[in-house]
């Protein structure tokens, strides 16, 4: 048998790729499939199923195009209400290739519709070796409960689904759907790979309550922020099936001028420090340096709106452009051949933002002529703050301030380590915020070290 975890690493999704007798199947394909095609090349087998546990909400599904390429069926559970041509599976049901079965395993309580995927070898041994539990088991961690049903609900389904997991054998290996940094799960999330039902059942603190209301209050009372445009996500998902990518063309600097005049919106994927350096007027830094790029372009900018990427190369541009697509972008014209330079040597304006470090914004935090903006999230802020300082999460900074900032001074914008703050400093420019000074090495935590006191609490 041959088993492989495919990690889509900016959103903290996983796939698999299982394969018996020159034959596959792909659990949760992600967008791009080039990395499934590859594997069934070099290790001689056909994809010929695709299995999804549940409608996702936080990525497009790659299941269409991966179909498209491969002539695949495409297996979706019987309660996911779906608008494509597919073979519905129920509790029970199996697909089988080679000696390798994969029985599903109705486990909701992240959506309704959830269900995991039993693996057993039989040229092993009858019994489960595996199990693929999408959207339910986490790694030290569960699903959240609340994109499709109320919280309450979705955590008693998720209650009993455990319960059926937990039936599995202890050495039976639990591959999960996320990994850490995904917002499907919670802080406990882990960032290994798997797990087995035995650790989990000993170490992860959620199976440990065995009462159902412990549990329930547990995993209701601490839900992060749903994801962006989730409800978008989730009718992609449902149908007609996305069998294409976007083309993407490269666009001379007068072709992208007329675009965004017209109202598109420059995403722009270069390092913070290059994009305070120069950038293109009106133009959004979601740099590419770090991960959730497509989370966080989705926050901040309407995924049905025209969109044009730029990055330090244009291969990477177009890299940015599949990672946009896979949260739902889908009107992508195209990509600012040659980037910044090439719209520079044409002549067009450009602009830059001040940045400073963290040891000279303590110097300035002492001499009291700048305002502190802190754009992290709300669990971060009632960790440690500075006291005076003003709290926005820089996905509220859509629209620009929500009131006035600044008393006159300077205005230093400030998260952890400086991608935060250049979308927030990116986004107050474009809303007409000119006096603003990017902090885009360190954050507010490693105030302390500089000498700036943080206070806890909200």
């Amino acid at each position: 048998m041959f088993f492989r975890q495919v990690l889509h690493e900016d959103l903290g999704c996983a796939s698999y790729v299982v394969a018996d007798g020159g034959e596959a199947v792909v659990i949760d394909p992600k967008w791009e499939i080039e990395d499934y095609l590859g594997l069934a090349d070099e290790h001689g087998f056909q994809i010929g199923h695709v299995l999804e546990t549940h409608n996702h909400a936080d990525h497009v599904s790659g299941k269409g195009r991966l179909a498209a390429a491969t002539g695949a069926t495409i297996h979706v559970p019987a309660k996911a209400d779906v608008e494509f041509e597919h073979e519905p599976i129920s509790d029970g049901d199996s697909v089988r290739v080679g000696d390798v079965v994969l029985t599903a395993l109705e486990t909701p309580g992240h959506r309704p519709e959830h269900t995991a995927y039993v693996v057993a070898d039989a040229s092993r041994t009858d019994e489960p070796w595996l199990v693929v539990t999408g959207d339910s088991l986490f790694v030290g961690d569960l699903a959240r409960p609340d994109l499709a049903v109320e919280p309450e609900e979705g955590a008693r389904e998720l209650h009993a689904s455990m319960r059926r997991l937990l039936e599995l054998d202890d050495f039976a290996e639990a591959w999960p759907g996320h990994i850490g940094g995904s917002l499907c799960g919670g802080a406990g999330m882990s960032e290994k790979p798997g797990t087995t039902i035995g650790f989990e059942r000993r170490f992860n603190r959620l199976l440990k309550l065995g009462d159902e209301d412990a549990f329930v209050s547990e995993l209701t009372g601490h839900l992060a922020p749903q994801p962006p445009n989730f409800k978008r996500i989730v009718e992609l998902n449902r149908g007609p099936l996305l069998t294409e990518a976007n083309a993407l063309e490269s666009l001379a600097p007068a072709r992208a001028e007329h675009l965004l005049n017209a109202g598109a919106t420059l995403l722009d994927g270069r390092a913070p420090r290059e994009f305070d350096g120069v950038h293109i007027p009106r133009s959004i830094n979601v740099t590419m340096t770090r991960s959730a790029v497509g989370t966080r372009a989705a926050w901040i900018v309407d995924p049905e709106s025209e969109v044009v990427i730029t990055a330090g190369t244009d291969e990477e541009a177009r890299r940015m452009a599949r990672l946009l697509e896979a949260v739902g972008f889908r009107s992508l014209p195209g990509i600012l051949a040659g980037g910044v330079s090439a719209w520079q040597e044409a002549g067009l304006e450009v602009a830059s933002t001040p940045a400073i470090d963290v040891h000279e914004l303590a110097e300035r935090i002492r001499r009291d002529d700048v305002s502190l903006l802190d754009v992290r999230d709300d669990d971060e802020w009632e960790e440690g703050h500075v006291e005076g300082s003003v709290h926005v999460p820089y996905h509220d900074l859509r629209n620009g301030l929500p009131g006035t900032v600044g008393n006159g001074k300077q205005l230093a914008v400030a998260c952890s380590v400086g991608n935060r703050s250049s979308i927030a400093s990116s986004l107050l420019k474009r809303a007409g915020v000119e006096d603003v000074i990017h902090v885009a090495d360190g954050g507010v935590a490693d105030l302390e070290e500089e000498g700036i006191p943080l206070v806890e609490g909200k």
